[in-house]
Parts: structure tokens; C-alpha cells; sequence
């Protein structure tokens, strides 16, 4: 038999084991007498009673003299009472947690979990994880795993139940994993590359930054096409220039740099405008806004037919798809080609490629991107070389944080004023990106934050993106509260990146998505490290036709891997790429199936529904686009949208009234 004293203030708890179970349980005091400390007032009951009944000393005395004894803690009172009696013992670590409820439950290292400044066992831990659980009203399955996993792994309630629903964000016990820098090698001198010297005098670059250096290694300055995978801020930009400037500078064509988005267009330009305006005519071309204002107006020379063309994919291609051909290309480079995914835009870009690829079959192609999934299938596809630098130029811990909704606020408040107040070993503050999944809310919380934050979305004017651009830059602001839509836009250098929402809108983040906005973190130009933090909402949701909640998603964001880039097109998508096609084919058949087999994802067969409804004719052994072809073709319009505007327009008179009306429709259809 074994007892086991568990001190309390004023008096003792005896449990009785025979084996590992827990007979009786007994309450004693210690008085001090002339002979030393003897028990008093002792009482026993059965484990799980209440009422316990009144038993001699001395049968306690007897029962500890044939007993292995075993205390939870040291005791001068209790110790001495048994070297009186000559009993020997030894001091145990017990779960306190189970001594309440009548059950000893030994700890130790690989059984124990830190709770204060004690330690309980892992069962007793486990409740106190499912009993906060409670407090949520839907916290999924795979959540419930992952924070019983984090309990296993960390043994520290305390760190676990501060992600859960914490007072105050204490980042030291949210980490949920970090990214180490890889130390930048030394690679070559600029001087030592064969790249015309004219070049090599304005390029404000000594020695090439690693993906570079891999890149010329790849082919670059020899004409090769490459598919070039590395972190943000790891120089994949210069790759391009290298070889869009050699080309051009040697005679072999014309350089284009596409990008996404409007305001990352007016950044490249500005750069490339700065850096190699005496070298070259250097234009930017992203099309017209859909509101012809002021404000609106680009910032650069509208002419696509410079030496250096920076653009947008829309701009550029709307030039091309109303039939002004392309002519001495030389060098095309695709930033953020991960943009193929994108749900609305991934077609347009595709097509894009394949017609930039018939109209310039000479010329070298360049496709850059932070993240994408399986790159080396990707680069099979777009007949490229795949490039990839894995590691990040400076380390990035990745934080995840359980918080309901109407707190996100104030703990975004709290995380960007503790990264302000802090300079890295560069001199510069902390900044922060807030992602989040609608226009409206980047008000909300910019409002809520004050003067030190500001929104940035598409639906700003441009002088009003310019003005936070250009204050975010100058260390004014602490953060920007940006859209989704926005992950892969504007280089905005930030030390701290928090996702308020894990939607797009109404839509679940991709994995692909998800890495590209938290890689945005940290620049080794700027910071010393970067930090991503997840305030994911137990049970949250944007739509009910989504699947999981917004705890569940973060989590797979944060373990998921990337799946392959392979897009497949409805037919809405594929009759507006078709039309385009044969725009830039002039009608040959045979070329705009072969347009079409060069796309990365796989299109529908088309061609007889637009026959049978007269978009497109054979004429002379050539298709011919119909007037409303063409429509589609130059407005980006597809079947099925052009066929509702068409009845919109046969029932309605007012201009904004169809607009509105194909406007709820695309939002309905959304959804």
C-alpha cells in the first residue's frame, strides 16, 4: 500500500493506493506537542464522498508505518512528525489538478504540462482546453486537433489558452512556426557578366543577389525563356531588366514588363523611367480608366510603341485584342505569373501569353513570381526553364492568433503600434500590411486606428493611392489596410503582415494566395525580420456556400502546400479567349488552334456556338468575328455575358440601369 500526503494550509490530504487505485482519502491536522507533531482530528472517506467519518490516530499511524509514503512537496511539520516514528518517504510530483478530484496521476518531463507556475497532467490540461473550447460556438474539428496537437507539442497551457482568446497579443506564445534566413552568398561582380557597359553603369547593382546569379547560370543573358520562383524582395525583378535592356541595347527588340495592377505599374515605371530613361524611351501603358478624371490619369507616356514598355496585362492586351500588332519584341517579362490562378483574371492572362508568344515568336519570355504551386509542371508547360531560390533573404515567424471578430480591431491596433515603435538595425519602423476582404471594412478599420493608418483599394482614386503610397514610404503612416485583391499589387515595404480575413470577398484565400500576401513581409533592405499574424475567428464564415470556418482555413493555409497550376475554362472564359485569338490570328484557323495550344490551362470547344448565333462567319476559308464579335474580343466580354447584355439592352433604355443590373448579376452569380 502506498500513501500519498498532499500539504494544505492548515491541514493534510492522505490518499490511500492499493495498486494504482485510490481506496480512501484522509484529512488530518498536525498539533505540536512536548514529544514532537502528532495527527489530530482525523477523518476518512470514501474517494468521491463528501462525508467522511471519524477514525483514531493511532490507526493512522499503524496503516503509515506499513505504507510507502510519498509527499507532493516538502513539509517541515509533516517530515518531522515521521523521523519520530522512523517512517522513511520521498517526495513525488503529482497532478494537483487530480488530487481535487480524488485521483493521483504521477508527472513527469514527457508527462507533464506547465499551467502557472505548476504542472499539471495532459487529461486535466486537455479539459481546461475543451472547457475554453466552450465558449466558442463553432470551432471545427480540424481546429480542435490542431490546438490538442499545440498542447502535445508545446506542454504549456498557459501559451496555448493565450492563442485561443488572449487578454493582450503575446507574440512569444502565438508562434506557429518561422522561417530562417539563408545568409546571402558572395555570386558575381556586374563587371564580370557579358551585358552591354551602358548598362552596367546605370543598374545601380555591383554583385548579383543569389536568384539572379542562378538565373544567368540558367541562360538568361543567352536568350533562354525561364519560369524564375523566389521570395519577395529577392531580386527577381533585376533579372528581368538584365535581360529586357541586353536585348534591347544589343538590337534584338523591344522590352516589355507587365504587371497586374495599375499602381504596381506606376511603381516599375517610375523605377525603370529613373534608372534607364537615357538610355531608352521608356513608356507605361495600363489602358484608360473606366473614370476619365484627373486623378485618374496615368502618370507616364501612354505609348506602346517605346522601347520600354511597362504595363498592365489589361492594358496591354485590350491594345492587341483591337488588332495593332506588336512589332520587334525582344524580351517579355510576366510579373506575379501566379496571377494565372486568379479566379476572374487567370484566362486573360493566359491568353495573354499565348498571343504575345505567336505575335513575338523571337522573343525571350521571363515569368516571375514569389509563389506558385508545383513550379516545375508550370515551367513544362510555358516552355520555360525553371529557376527556384527557396530560401528568404531575412527569417519570418508566422503567428496565429484565435480572436472572435468584434476584438479583431483592437488587437490590430495593439500589433501595429508595438511594430512602430520599433527600428530595425537599418533605421527604418515597423510597418504593417492589414489584409482584409472588402473595401468597406479597410474604412472600418483604418478609421478605427486613427491618423497613423490608412485604406488602400482599387476603388481610390490615383491621386489617393499615390498620397498613401507615398506617405507609407516616407515612414508616416504605421500601416495600410488593403484587400485581398491587392496581395500581389503594390510593393509596399512592410516588417509586419496581419490578415484580418482569410476571404476574398466571399471566397476562402488559396494557398497560393495566402503565401504570396504574408510573404510581403519583411525586406532585407529594410527590416531585420518579418512577422505574419492570423487573427482567425472561431466558427467564422463569409458565405454559407463556403466550406469551413475561418480557423479551420487558417490552419490549412499555414500547413498546405500549393497545387499545380492547371486551370480548365468554362465556356464564358473560353469563347472571350477565342475571339481574342482570332483577332490576333486575322482569322487562320489553324493559328488560332495553335494560339489556343499554347495556353496553360485547357479551353472548351467553342467555335460552333458562336457559329450557330453569327459572332463569328467562315468567309473565304477564314473566320470573320461579327461586329459584336469584335465587341467581345476588345471589351473582354464572353458568350454568356454578351448574350445578357443583349437582353438588357432590348429591355431597357438607361445606360446605368444595365450596368447596375449585369453588376447584381455577377455579384449573384458570385456567391
Amino acid at each position: 500500500m502506498r500513501v500519498v500526503v498532499h500539504p494544505q494550509r492548515g491541514y493534510y490530504r492522505l490518499f490511500f493506493l492499493d495498486g494504482g487505485k485510490v481506496t480512501s482519502v484522509g484529512q488530518v491536522d498536525l498539533a505540536e506537542t512536548p514529544k514532537g507533531y502528532r495527527p489530530k482530528d482525523y477523518l476518512s472517506r470514501k474517494p468521491g464522498s463528501r462525508h467522511g467519518r471519524s477514525i483514531p490516530t493511532k490507526d493512522l499511524v499503524a496503516a503509515l508505518r506499513q505504507a510507502e509514503v510519498r509527499l507532493t512537496r516538502h513539509d517541515a511539520p509533516w517530515e518531522a512528525f515521521l523521523a519520530d516514528l522512523q517512517i522513511p518517504w520521498s517526495v513525488v510530483s503529482l497532478c494537483r489538478t487530480c488530487l481535487l478530484e480524488d485521483r493521483v496521476t504521477p508527472l513527469d518531463e514527457k508527462t507533464s504540462v506547465r499551467f502557472g507556475k505548476e504542472a499539471i497532467c495532459m487529461d486535466c490540461a486537455g479539459k481546461e482546453v475543451r472547457r475554453e473550447l466552450g465558449y466558442f460556438t463553432r470551432f471545427g474539428k480540424i481546429s480542435v486537433t490542431y490546438i490538442e496537437n499545440l498542447l502535445a507539442a508545446y506542454r504549456d497551457l498557459d501559451r496555448v489558452l493565450s492563442a485561443l482568446q488572449p487578454d493582450g497579443v503575446d507574440l512569444s506564445r502565438t508562434l506557429f512556426d518561422r522561417i530562417e534566413a539563408h545568409p546571402v552568398t558572395e555570386t558575381a561582380h556586374i563587371s564580370e557578366l557579358p551585358l552591354p557597359p551602358e548598362f552596367r553603369a546605370v543598374s545601380g547593382v555591383e554583385r548579383l543577389m543569389p536568384v539572379q546569379h542562378l538565373a544567368v547560370g540558367a541562360g538568361l543573358l543567352s536568350g533562354s525563356d525561364l519560369l524564375v520562383v523566389s521570395a519577395t524582395a529577392s531580386g527577381k525583378t533585376f533579372v528581368g531588366e538584365m535581360a529586357g535592356m541586353k536585348n534591347l541595347l544589343e538590337g534584338r527588340g523591344r522590352f516589355l514588363f507587365l504587371v497586374p495592377l495599375v499602381a504596381l505599374a506606376n511603381q516599375k515605371h517610375e523605377r525603370f523611367a529613373e534608372r534607364y530613361g537615357k538610355l531608352a524611351r521608356v513608356s507605361l501603358f495600363t489602358g484608360r480608366n473606366r473614370l476619365n478624371l484627373p486623378e485618374n490619369r496615368s502618370r507616364g507616356r501612354q505609348d506602346p510603341g517605346a522601347q520600354v514598355v511597362v504595363g498592365t496585362y489589361e492594358g496591354l492586351d485590350h491594345l492587341i485584342r483591337c488588332g495593332r500588332g506588336l512589332s520587334s519584341v525582344g524580351t517579355v517579362v510576366i510579373d506575379e505569373i501566379q496571377m494565372l490562378e486568379d479566379r476572374e483574371r487567370g484566362h486573360r492572362l493566359d491568353g495573354l501569353i499565348a498571343r504575345l508568344k505567336y505575335l513575338a515568336p523571337r522573343a525571350q519570355f521571363l515569368y516571375l513570381s514569389a509563389t506558385v504551386g508545383a513550379p516545375h509542371l508550370l515551367a513544362g508547360k510555358l516552355g520555360a526553364r525553371l529557376v527556384t531560390y527557396a530560401e528568404r533573404p531575412v527569417p519570418l515567424e508566422r503567428h496565429l492568433v484565435f480572436v472572435t471578430r468584434k476584438d479583431k480591431i483592437r488587437f490590430e491596433k495593439q500589433l501595429l503600434e508595438a511594430e512602430f515603435s520599433v527600428r530595425s538595425s537599418k533605421g527604418y519602423r515597423g510597418q504593417t500590411i492589414i489584409f482584409t476582404n472588402a473595401r468597406a471594412r479597410c474604412h472600418v478599420i483604418a478609421a478605427a486606428l486613427g491618423a497613423k493608418a490608412a485604406p488602400y483599394h482599387a476603388g481610390l482614386t490615383a491621386q489617393e493611392r499615390r498620397d498613401v503610397e507615398h506617405r507609407f514610404a516616407d515612414g508616416k503612416l504605421a500601416a495600410v489596410v488593403t484587400t485581398a485583391a491587392l496581395g500581389a499589387g503594390v510593393d509596399f515595404p512592410a516588417s509586419q503582415v496581419i490578415f484580418d480575413a482569410l476571404a476574398m470577398g466571399i471566397e476562402w484565400l488559396t494557398v497560393q494566395e495566402f503565401s504570396q500576401m504574408g510573404g510581403r513581409s519583411g525586406r532585407p533592405d529594410y527590416h531585420d525580420r518579418g512577422k505574419v499574424v492570423i487573427l482567425a475567428e472561431p466558427g467564422g464564415v463569409y458565405s454559407g456556400t463556403q466550406p469551413g470556418t475561418e480557423e479551420e482555413v487558417a490552419i490549412r493555409l499555414l500547413r498546405g502546400e500549393m497545387e499545380e497550376v492547371a486551370p480548365s475554362y468554362g465556356p464564358e472564359e473560353s469563347s472571350e479567349e477565342f475571339a481574342a485569338h482570332a483577332v490576333i490570328a486575322r482569322g487562320d484557323e489553324g493559328a488560332i488552334r495553335r494560339i489556343t495550344g499554347s495556353m496553360v490551362g485547357e479551353m472548351e470547344e467553342v467555335l460552333p456556338e458562336l457559329l450557330s448565333r453569327g459572332l463569328v462567319h467562315r468567309r473565304g476559308g477564314s473566320l470573320v468575328l461579327s461586329p459584336l464579335g469584335r465587341v467581345m474580343a476588345e471589351h473582354f466580354i464572353g458568350l454568356e455575358r454578351l448574350l445578357e447584355l443583349q437582353r438588357l439592352v432590348g429591355e431597357m433604355d438607361d445606360p446605368v440601369e444595365i450596368i447596375a443590373e449585369l453588376d447584381c448579376a455577377e455579384q449573384e452569380n458570385r456567391k
